[in-house]
């Protein structure tokens, strides 16, 4: 059973692979277009109002907290360097 499947598997993906044909594709080079034949239809009105609404501003907290000097570390750098 398997003999026989395995050789429609094989006979068929041989037949598939064998009919491959050359395909060529041959593009136009210029089309033109004749814009004042097409009729486009709608409102041409814009808008009245286009404006953006206020933002709300939003206050973050610190998380870091603020510091008054840095001394302690300027002369620990300091020492460290000496």
């Amino acid at each position: 059973m398997k003999v026989i499947i395995m050789f429609i598997v094989l006979a068929l993906s041989v037949g598939a692979f064998s009919q491959s044909k050359k395909v060529k594709y041959k593009y136009k080079k210029f089309e033109r277009f004749d814009f004042d034949a097409l009729d486009v239809e709608g409102s041409a009105s814009s808008p009245g109002d286009l404006s953006i609404g206020p933002r709300i501003k939003k206050i973050f907290k610190n998380k870091i907290p603020e510091r008054k000097n840095f001394h302690r570390e300027m002369k620990s750098s300091i020492d460290s360097i000496l």
